[in-house]
């Protein structure tokens, strides 16, 4: 995976991560708090690094799994950040069991960094542990009168989504908009276009997911680009804005992994989130199952009881990218072409 590069030595990985880094402990560490609890269980403290977006699902799948036999006794160190920067520091040296990126290549870094097995996608999911997908934000009422991409790319709409050079939410919104045009039957030149002016609309590129969302709700731009969840999550949270689920968007899926020097409980956590249970704890926060199904409302949603419609044109990366070695070279590499229309426009 091409990306710029900056030196990120363990010193500033820490001092970056500082701000998310916390400690939690869905049961005691005498097994009190879990289940059927248990004096002798043997206190574990696995550590979490990942994007910030789906901190609110690990959070309450990491309350569901206390209450199993081997999430008793186990307490979190959890750091969330824009995934580039956490898979950087993580590469070099921040101690992780357990890590949950935006993107296939934030894996893959630490598996060229002997960190990662290079077998931790081969299993039925490939290594995915949540899904979502590309939605439109918009203000209360939807005052600009947004309904898909098209608009977003109007004349005077101010455009807020993350930095593609630091945050993986920010290469799925981009290639989001980019895959419209091509899903409506435009050319590549005419998705070109579109991505310049989208560049050329947007008026804050925030260096996570989760700072372009604060940045949106403190009063900048008329629509943020942004996973589902993260609407459903900010609203469950007392917002009140709107968000509109375009006919073509792409599906996000979110892969994590456990490190080579891993406790063995790290990967009973990532078996435990790939349940129908542990998906659950993700469908509450607004994440789409990966299996089994949506059980009661999901509040927060613009309908809680079929909080998750279905989508018309659904992308992939796979089908209709290529994959990410390929999307990455092609758009976000030195000479890509999203790198290339930030340059050009001002908006790096």
């Amino acid at each position: 995976m091409r990306r710029h590069r900056t030196t990120f030595p363990l010193a500033a990985a820490a001092a970056a991560t500082a701000l998310v880094l916390t400690a939690c402990a869905p049961t005691a560490v005498d097994g009190s708090g879990g289940g059927d609890g248990d004096a002798s269980v043997e206190p574990t403290t696995l550590s979490l690094v990942g994007f910030a977006v789906p901190k609110a699902g690990n959070d309450a799948a990491q309350e569901l799994w206390a209450e199993t036999e081997d999430g008793q006794g186990v307490t979190w160190e959890t750091s969330y950040g824009a995934s580039g920067d956490q898979s950087r520091a993580v590469a070099d040296g921040l101690e992780a069991d357990y890590v949950h990126f935006s993107l296939e290549g934030d894996v893959t870094r630490l598996v060229e960094a002997g960190i990662v097995a290079d077998d931790w996608d081969a299993g039925e999911n490939a290594g995915i542990v949540s899904q979502s997908v590309v939605v439109l934000i918009v203000r209360e009422g939807n005052p600009e009168n947004i309904q898909g991409w098209e608009d977003i790319v109007k004349p005077g709409i101010e455009i807020v989504t993350p930095n593609p050079g630091s945050s993986g939410s920010a290469r799925w919104n981009i290639l989001a908009g980019w895959g419209s045009v091509i899903a409506n039957g435009g050319t590549e030149q005419d998705a070109t276009e579109y991505l310049r002016q989208f560049f050329t609309n947007a008026v804050a590129l925030p260096g996570s997911g989760r700072d372009a969302t604060t940045t949106f709700t403190a009063g900048t731009g008329d629509v943020l680009l942004s996973y589902e969840n993260e609407a459903i999550l900010a609203r469950q949270n007392g917002e009140t804005f709107d968000y509109v689920v375009p006919d073509q968007t792409l599906l996000i899926e979110n892969p994590a992994a456990v490190t080579v020097d891993a406790d063995p409980k790290a990967q009973s956590y990532l078996d435990f989130v790939l349940t129908a249970e542990g998906q659950q704890a993700f469908v509450s926060k607004g994440f789409r199952p990966l299996v089994g199904e949506v059980e009661g409302e999901v509040e927060g949603a613009n309908d809680p009881s079929d909080p998750f419609p279905s989508i018309p044109s659904l992308l992939t990366i796979e089908d209709d990218f290529g994959g990410w070695s390929a999307t990455n070279e092609k758009f976000f590499g030195d000479e890509g072409l999203v790198t290339t229309i930030q340059t050009e426009t001002g908006k790096q």
